[in-house]
């Protein structure tokens, strides 16, 4: 049985296809040496030798149940698995697999705190990212500066960042009787680009000073779930999960 190298290292957890696609054209993945090529078929039976960023990988391909857990994420913390700072990464917390790694779904700025969903299936990971589903991501922010409906409206029809048009689907402010230069709303958007929330407050001459996601797609962030923590979602929240992004195990 052959298939697409793409497919093979996504489902071994080292990426999803996307990004298993963008190390191959970057030069990263060999194949017995050789450097890979974008839809190369592997013989499962006998792969040869792989190897990712001069890294030999094991290529036992093997069935598996896809996992998914919900992180808390304090602020300070990066979404990369290695950092030559040596700043603490969210991966540092997550429970050891015996097989395959955890990857993110997305990723939230060293400032940014709350909802990360990380799962060991990497065509799981590309649906749920994949902008073409329009997933929604739920957030709270803290704003400084001036907003009246007109910016509101403005956030809600789009502004030009540095990396195209973005907008929010919906704004909500909260708690409107308290007179502060600092106002709260609950935003939710479609897309996951980076800082893009700042990127589109500061194009309004407002500041974001705190930024916490509490969903994405129908999955919530517990109130009891303390920054740091992790859990695994139950069979009801994986089904729910799958549907949303149209997947099948």
């Amino acid at each position: 049985m052959n298939q697409k190298i793409q497919k093979l290292l996504s489902h071994l957890g080292y990426a999803s296809r996307r990004g298993i696609e963008q190390m191959i054209l970057e030069k990263e993945v060999f194949i017995n040496g050789k450097t890979a090529i974008i839809g190369q078929r592997i013989n499962l039976k006998h792969p040869g030798q792989i190897m990712i960023k001069g890294q030999i990988i094991p290529t036992k391909y093997q069935k598996y149940h896809t996992k998914v857990i919900l992180y808390n994420k304090p602020e300070g913390e990066i979404c990369t698995k290695k950092d030559q700072k040596n700043r603490n990464t969210v991966f540092n917390r997550l429970p050891l697999l015996d097989a395959y790694r955890w990857i993110s779904v997305g990723r939230l700025d060293i400032n940014t705190k709350g909802l990360l969903l990380f799962t060991n299936n990497g065509n799981l990971a590309n649906q749920l990212m994949h902008p073409k589903n329009k997933i929604e991501r739920e957030y709270y922010i803290r704003v400084f500066g001036y907003v009246n409906n007109k910016i509101i409206n403005i956030l809600k029809n789009g502004v030009k960042i540095k990396t195209g048009y973005a907008a929010f689907k919906s704004i909500e402010s909260i708690n409107t009787r308290i007179v502060s230069k600092n106002k709260w709303f609950k935003v939710v958007l479609c897309e996951g680009k980076n800082r893009e929330i700042r990127h589109m407050w500061k194009q309004v001459k407002c500041q974001v000073n705190r930024l916490i996601r509490i969903r994405y797609g129908n999955i919530i962030l517990p109130k009891t779930l303390q920054p740091g923590h992790w859990m695994q979602l139950n069979t009801i929240l994986l089904k729910n999960l799958f549907k949303l992004a149209s997947f099948q195990e």
